[in-house]
C-alpha cells in the first residue's frame, strides 16, 4: 500500500511548504485546491523535483457534496493507496471590525476553516479508524488562541478547530489515530503581505516572522509514527509572541 498524505489548500504558502516536506519524506502527496490550478501544479512540480509523486485533488472544502464527490470517489477508487496523514491547511481571511462585518463574511470564512474540517474529516477518518492507524494535523493560528481586533470570524473559525481537535483526540485515541493542531503566528505568505513587518517584529521575542517551512517541520512532527503519544495538542509555531 502506498502511504500518502492529503494536505488542504496545498497550492501555495504554508499548505505548499508542508506538501514539500512530507514529500521529502517519501509520501504520496494529494495536493487539494480550490481554483489556483496553476499554483498546485506547481507544488507537484516540485514534489516530483524531489523524487517523489503525487496528484492534485481539486474541491472547495466548504461544499460537502464537492468533498462527498471528489474525496470520497476518490478513496472508494483507491486499492493501493490510503491516506494515512491528514493536514486540514484551507483557510481564508476576510478581515473587518464586527461592526461592519457582513453575513457572508462570517460565513464564508468560518465554513472553510471549522466546515471544511468537518467535510474532510469525516470522509478520511473510517479508513483510519479500519486501519487502526492515521495522523491528523489541523492547521490553526495564533488568532484561534488570543484572538485579534478585527478577525472575529477567522478567530472564532480556527478557535472552534482547536476545541474539535481537543475533542476528537479523545473520541479515536485508543484506535491508534492523533489529532493535533499547529498553531502559527506571523509567517512570510500571501496572507501576511500587507502587514507592517518592520513594526510588527518587534513585537516578537525571536524579532522576525517565520518561514512556512517551520510551521511545516512542525507539522512533520506531529504527523510522524514516533509522536503516536501526542495526542490533543496544540503546538505554537510563533515565535515567542504568545505561550
Amino acid at each position: 500500500m502506498t502511504k500518502s498524505v492529503l494536505v488542504t489548500g496545498g497550492s501555495r504558502g504554508i499548505g505548499r511548504a508542508i506538501c514539500l516536506k512530507m514529500a521529502s519524506l517519501g509520501y504520496y502527496i494529494l495536493v487539494n485546491y480550490k481554483g489556483n490550478e496553476a499554483a498546485a501544479q506547481e507544488t507537484l512540480a516540485q514534489v516530483r523535483a524531489l523524487g517523489a509523486d503525487g496528484e492534485l485533488l481539486q474541491f472547495d472544502v466548504q461544499h460537502k457534496e464537492q468533498v462527498k464527490a471528489v474525496l470520497g470517489g476518490w478513496i472508494e477508487q483507491q486499492k493501493e493507496k490510503v491516506i494515512e496523514i491528514l493536514v486540514n491547511n484551507a483557510g481564508i481571511k476576510d478581515d473587518t471590525l464586527m461592526l461592519w462585518m457582513k453575513d457572508e463574511q462570517w460565513e464564508n470564512v468560518v465554513d472553510t476553516s471549522l466546515g471544511g474540517f468537518f467535510y474532510v474529516t469525516r470522509e478520511v477518518l473510517n479508513g483510519m479508524l479500519l486501519r487502526k492507524s492515521g495522523r491528523i494535523v489541523n492547521v490553526v493560528s495564533l488568532s484561534g488562541l488570543k484572538g485579534m481586533a478585527g478577525q472575529t470570524n477567522y478567530s472564532a473559525a480556527k478557535a472552534g478547530v482547536i476545541g474539535a481537535t481537543k475533542a476528537l483526540a479523545q473520541e479515536i485515541g485508543k484506535r491508534g489515530v492523533t489529532v493535533n493542531a499547529v498553531a502559527p503566528g506571523f509567517i512570510q505568505t500571501d496572507m501576511t503581505e500587507g502587514l507592517n513587518e518592520k513594526e510588527l517584529k518587534t513585537m516578537i521575542p525571536v524579532q522576525r516572522f517565520g518561514q512556512p517551512e517551520e510551521v511545516a517541520h512542525a507539522v512533520a512532527f506531529l504527523a510522524s509514527p514516533e509522536s503516536g503519544y501526542i495526542t490533543g495538542v496544540v503546538l505554537s509555531v510563533n515565535g515567542g509572541l504568545y505561550t
